[in-house]
């Protein structure tokens, strides 16, 4: 079971309320105000409580996204199950859930199967934030590190397995560091690493990243399940951070999210444009080579070209979350809450995600995502 996320509700305004009433919802937090966020309002309509399930990477996104929800339709609740992606996945899927949150998008037989539970209509992928996946790491000693590519390969498919190895060195002493470092060798100190144990988007987006960035290095495949040869399993974002914390020379992928409060330091990373810290990027710069690939509403993207940046700054290490909904639902008053959760998500539920560790929809993809939004019934 996963951590549930709602929300206690303050008492309602009945004066202010009216079912089906155009509401202006407030700002999720703090943080810039997205300029799509500007006078958005929402139709608050549906059932009046709904549930989801789905990505731990997601999880602190969607406290903010429930809190712009709730603050634009007081009438109206979500509870949010963190149980995985691959989990939300197959509960959307068996009609357990509403909606799924996902970090990897319906492919393949999922779809057909979800056109099933969709009463024969089409599910549709529905990107609603993005999140850096940060490679974090418990050195002795040690805060700053540089890994790129083909290094974290060999790390995670067990080739590499001490932070002596000449590999690590070479990124991380002075010759051919790309700023000073006063040590003289890496920590004696055999690698430990640490991989979800569930299926998880999280390690999907990751593996896709090593197998475009590893330069061959990575000849594991990929998937929602880890494929690597080494290291210790725990269940979600949060349980392989935490796994981390306890274990000196342990390293893992984990959205940043789940890293921001943990007290452990972040890798940099270095790709052909240079070495890139993780941090919050409103300017975009990460996500700007992402593009659709899906057909009609279907917003499904190709992050590959991210996963290799061109530009400076550019963080490449990084997932979308989706919500996978239907395109109509069953039961229309389900359908009319999920589309007035999602209006709310990507208009003023973007506001203050930095705050969390994650990357809002720019606007050109938001365009297209609400307008997509707008078709869901």
């Amino acid at each position: 079971m996963g951590t549930v996320i709602t929300r206690y509700r303050r008492p309602r305004v009945a004066a202010l309320l009216a079912a089906g009433a155009l509401l202006t919802a407030a700002c999720a937090g703090e943080g810039p105000e997205q300029p799509y966020a500007t006078d958005a309002s929402v139709t608050c309509e549906g059932k009046q409580s709904i549930t989801a399930s789905g990505s731990t990477a997601m999880a602190n996104a969607m406290t903010r996204f429930i809190t712009a929800y709730e603050d634009a339709c007081p009438e109206q609740t979500l509870s949010y199950t963190a149980n995985g992606s691959g989990a939300g996945i197959a509960d959307f899927v068996s009609a357990k859930t509403d909606f799924g949150g996902s970090d990897s998008p319906l492919q393949g037989e999922q779809l057909s199967t979800a056109r099933q539970r969709c009463g024969s209509t089409d599910a549709l992928n529905l990107p609603v934030v993005f999140g850096p996946i940060a490679i974090t790491f418990n050195l002795p000693d040690t805060n700053a590190l540089i890994l790129d590519g083909p290094t974290l390969a060999g790390i995670f498919s067990g080739a590499i397995t001490r932070w002596d190895d000449p590999a690590i060195s070479a990124l991380n002493l002075p010759t051919g560091r790309a700023h000073p470092n006063p040590r003289t060798g890496m920590p004696a100190e055999k690698i430990t690493v640490v991989y979800r144990s569930d299926d998880s988007g999280t390690t999907d987006n990751f593996q896709q990243y090593l197998k475009a960035a590893s330069a061959g290095a990575w000849d594991r495949g990929g998937g929602k399940a880890f494929t690597g040869a080494t290291g210790q399993g725990a269940t979600g974002n949060q349980g392989v951070v935490a796994m981390v914390k306890d274990t000196p020379g342990a390293i893992t992928y984990s959205d940043w999210s789940s890293v921001v409060d943990s007290g452990l330091p972040t890798a940099d990373i270095k790709t052909s444009a240079g070495v890139t810290p993780i941090g919050t990027d409103w300017e975009g710069t990460s996500i700007a080579p992402v593009t659709v690939v899906g057909t009609g509403n279907d917003m499904t993207l190709d992050m590959t070209p991210a996963f290799t940046p061109s530009a400076k700054f550019g963080y490449p290490i990084l997932l979308a979350s989706y919500a996978v909904v239907c395109s109509k639902y069953p039961d229309p008053e389900v359908g009319r809450a999920v589309k007035t959760f999602l209006q709310s998500t990507v208009t003023n539920g973007q506001t203050g995600l930095n705050k969390s560790g994650y990357i809002p929809l720019p606007p050109g993809l938001q365009a297209k995502v609400a307008a997509a939004i707008d078709t869901v019934s």
